[in-house]
């Protein structure tokens, strides 16, 4: 008797023995699941940036002065040709006044020259009328004195065109201290106050910009977008916008500009960032709103309506061809004998009769949440999406088991 008791002790032992060995062999991997769709994407490109008006006017000094008048405050918004400011005349006034005279006394010149050639011209006609009682040296002479009273009257002329010349140049420049709005719109900038001190810009250096004046109807987002994405933006690409100053509201655009100068930011450690400037032009207007204000441009680049999609976390690279898993026994050995050349591909695990299948795959776009398939599982098929810390060593050929919240959310 005692002898059967330890007979079925044994084959007991022995038999869970085995299972744990069976266990350990067949362990079960917890995993989310889903089905592949066919969903409409679209792919976009992030960029930030800010608003600027699309036409603005930086009104800057045309001479040197203190401003003496400003009629303009910060947001007042203005009409074309309506007086801004003035800049202290009373130097170019006073020239002004200074060439008057002077043309005064340059026209009485030319009278004086212009009579006095005339009297000269009637004693050469009297001399020649003389006959043969005139002296061949008072022909002479009367001829000389036209010639000279003449030149006298030319010169004359010249300095008065001068005097002229050099008066509309004052005029001018007293016209420029009285500045006006170049255009219709909102003065956004207003850098100088009334006693200030306006300074001309010259060839390097481009001067005091007195306001700028903007036309807030239509705006646009100026945005760095990174070298690797610049390539895909092209003219007339739709666009949406959001402005940190407004909140759960998007704005329409579209793409109107895209520079072809890099823009270079460091980012530490002597290393560059690329970035070119998109110009998006907002097709809505916007109350209220500001140059400067911090905006995002989502840029439309790519669509795909009815592709069938994976999320994009299901999406991993392992091996191709798979790797077949070996039994315990003998499996250092087949793994000596497996000389079958590898290369990393993108691919999902497809699952069937709760074991998985790694299945390569051919990217297409990249929407928000997931890509499009162009080559690999069927629409569907189910695949694994997670979670990441199990889809990370998970293996072809591995034995799964969905998670009960994956599988409560499905349902």
């Amino acid at each position: 008797m005692k002898k059967w008791i330890i007979i079925v002790i044994v084959l007991v032992v022995v038999g869970l023995v085995a299972v744990n060995l069976l266990k350990s062999n067949t362990t079960t991997t917890d995993v989310e699941m889903a089905d592949v769709e066919r969903k409409d994407l679209i792919e976009t490109v992030t960029a930030s940036g800010t608003l600027t008006p699309k036409k603005k006017v930086d009104v800057s000094a045309n001479t040197i002065g203190k401003v003496t008048r400003l009629a303009v405050e910060e947001g007042d918004r203005v009409d074309e040709g309506q007086f801004l400011l003035e800049i202290d005349p009373t130097e170019y006034a006073t020239m002004v006044r200074g060439y008057e005279a002077a043309v005064r006394t340059a026209r009485a010149d030319l009278d004086v020259a212009e009579a006095t050639l005339d009297k000269t011209r009637n004693d050469r006609d009297r001399v020649l009328g003389m006959g043969d009682l005139a002296t061949p040296e008072q022909i002479d002479t009367a001829e000389t004195n036209l010639i000279v009273d003449k030149a006298r009257v030319s010169a004359a002329r010249a300095r008065f065109l001068q005097s002229e010349a050099n008066l509309d140049k004052a005029e001018y420049d007293l016209e420029k201290v009285t500045i006006t709005a170049p255009m219709a719109g909102v003065v956004t900038r207003l850098n100088v106050e009334q006693g200030e001190n306006a300074i001309m810009g010259t060839l390097n250096n481009p001067g005091t910009v007195l306001l700028v004046i903007s036309e807030l109807s239509t705006m646009e987002a100026e945005v760095d977008v990174d070298e690797t994405e610049i390539v895909r933006i092209e003219l007339g690409q739709v666009a949406t916008v959001e402005i940190d100053a407004f909140p759960d509201t998007t704005f329409a655009g579209v793409v109107t500009e895209i520079g072809n100068s890099p823009i270079y930011t460091s980012t530490g450690q002597s290393q560059q960032a690329v970035d070119f400037k998109v110009t998006v032009t907002l097709t809505d207007q916007i109350d209220g709103v500001r140059p400067g204000l911090s905006a995002e441009a989502e840029i439309t680049v790519d669509e795909a309506d009815d592709a069938i999609a994976v999320p994009i976390g299901a999406v991993v690279m392992r091996d191709w061809p798979p790797r077949e898993k070996a039994a315990t026994r003998g499996r250092a050995r087949s793994a000596e004998r497996d000389t079958i050349e590898r290369e990393e591909v993108e691919g999902v695990f497809v699952v069937d009769a709760d074991a998985v299948s790694f299945v390569r795959v051919e990217l297409g776009i990249t929407g928000e949440e997931d890509f499009e398939i162009l080559s690999g599982p069927e629409e569907g098929q189910k695949i694994v999406t997670g979670p990441f810390r199990n889809l990370r060593d998970l293996a072809h050929g591995d034995a799964v088991k969905e998670t009960k919240k994956n599988r409560r959310d499905r349902d």
